[in-house]
């Protein structure tokens, strides 16, 4: 129970009122959580997974699982334990690795990771209407990726434009979401140039052969900062992260002064993740094992470099593949995902940003390709490629530590999961 300090000035009767009060409220001071909702309203978890094989494999593609997947999983999220009841799939066979839901809770894009659609040498990304009682999904249409490969999705904040990455196509680019929700063509197409990055990574640990992308410009994620002027999107095969200004009446990316940073030769820069402050912003290199912090400056939209972690644990040697990079609801820990080693390492955040290594939590599956935080912050959820699995476990909010909750949810090839709470039409994106 929650307990409050007392005083001569507050009468018993005020103190009980007080307590209750704070009990049946939305948050808990005491553990920075919020706690399970009492709505009938569902927490619905959806699934992306590869349900099938690309025809054109690229040979540093070691990653590339046998589409296993059925399409887009669905489940009810019991609140309290964290359980997921499975409800359906809508059956893809394109790989719909990567999802999106809209701030309002009524729309899901997919981005669909194939490299051709009839004799075109592109992906395609499709939107869903979500059905406000149980989460189901309706689908409205689907459109050209602008590139092979589209692997990552995410909405502007105006939430009048898709952003897309394409990894085999190397490209970026901006989809109108029109009024009903549906997609439009796309408005804009940047493809990425410049010098590919060497395959020995400056940071990869001794005895490493994490060669996955340096053949080739590798578009993995693109994401705009929380006020929607800037854009930044990861290469991973030219080890850079670009900045873009973003011009929201046209629909256009515009490159930012300075237009990219680079990353230490060969690392390659997969993911990023910004801290709730806006000023911070992580970045997690799938070769070099490493998370950069960086220092963001939103008025001028720039980075700057501050500390360069291993997300491995002292003495490692070997191959390790890094992938998803995620700071807590709270902005007090950051989790990265390791593959090979299949672990997902924690650390903690200072006040300045600063990263400081607690430790490494085991997948219970192999290669983790990525993992999320429900909306009340309680349990994170791991998709485990290889494995065929998502693992659920329990976050302790003291420490940030992960405690496996012995569940174990099959789910061929899930590549991610992200969650929309239906009683406040809560998103959890990544």
């Amino acid at each position: 129970m929650l307990l409050l300090k007392s005083s001569s000035s507050v009468r018993g009767f005020d103190l009980l009122l007080m307590t209750l009060l704070l009990l049946l409220s939305n948050y808990n001071p005491l553990l920075g959580q919020t706690p399970p909702s009492t709505s009938s309203a569902p927490l619905v978890a959806y699934v992306g997974t590869f349900s099938s094989p690309l025809k054109d494999v690229l040979p540093t593609q070691v990653d590339l699982p046998p589409g296993n997947g059925r399409g887009i999983h669905f489940f009810h999220v019991d609140r309290a334990t964290g359980a997921l009841k499975p409800l359906g799939v809508f059956e893809m066979g394109t790989s719909p690795s990567c999802l999106a839901i809209n701030g309002l809770g009524t729309r899901l894009y997919s981005a669909n990771e194939t490299d051709r659609v009839g004799e075109k040498n592109t992906g395609t990304i499709s939107s869903f209407q979500i059905d406000a009682a149980d989460g189901s999904l309706k689908p409205m249409n689907t459109v050209p990726s602008g590139g092979a490969g589209p692997t990552y999705v995410s909405i502007h904040p105006s939430g009048r434009f898709l952003f897309v990455a394409n990894y085999f196509g190397g490209s970026v680019a901006v989809i109108p979401i029109l009024k009903d929700g549906s997609l439009g063509s796309a408005s804009d197409v940047k493809n990425d140039e410049g010098s590919i990055g060497p395959t020995r990574a400056k940071n990869a640990p001794s005895g490493s052969f994490a060669i996955s992308g340096h053949d080739r410009t590798h578009a993995h994620m693109i994401e705009a900062e929380s006020s929607g002027k800037y854009v930044l999107h990861a290469d991973l095969g030219l080890d850079q992260i670009f900045l873009w200004s973003f011009d929201e009446n046209a629909g256009k990316l515009h490159p930012h002064q300075p237009p990219m940073i680079s990353l230490p030769p060969g690392d390659g820069p997969r993911h990023f993740d910004f801290h709730p402050n806006g000023r911070a912003i992580y970045s997690i290199q799938e070769e070099g094992s490493t998370v950069v912090r960086f220092d963001f400056d939103p008025v001028q939209g720039t980075l700057s470099p501050q500390q360069t972690i291993s997300t491995l644990p002292a003495g490692f040697a070997g191959s390790n593949f890094c992938s998803e990079i995620l700071v807590s609801n709270d902005g007090r820990f950051l989790y990265a995902g390791n593959r090979l080693h299949d672990s997902i390492a924690i650390f903690s955040i200072g006040l300045q940003g600063e990263l400081s290594y607690l430790g490494e939590e085991w997948t219970r599956g192999n290669y983790p390709r990525s993992f999320q935080i429900e909306p009340t912050g309680r349990f994170l959820y791991c998709c485990n490629q290889r494995a065929d699995h998502v693992t659920i476990f329990r976050i302790d909010p003291k420490n940030g530590s992960l405690r496996f909750t012995e569940q174990y949810v099959p789910v061929g090839n899930p590549s991610m999961i992200t969650f929309l709470d239906l009683a406040g039409k809560t998103p959890s994106n990544p």
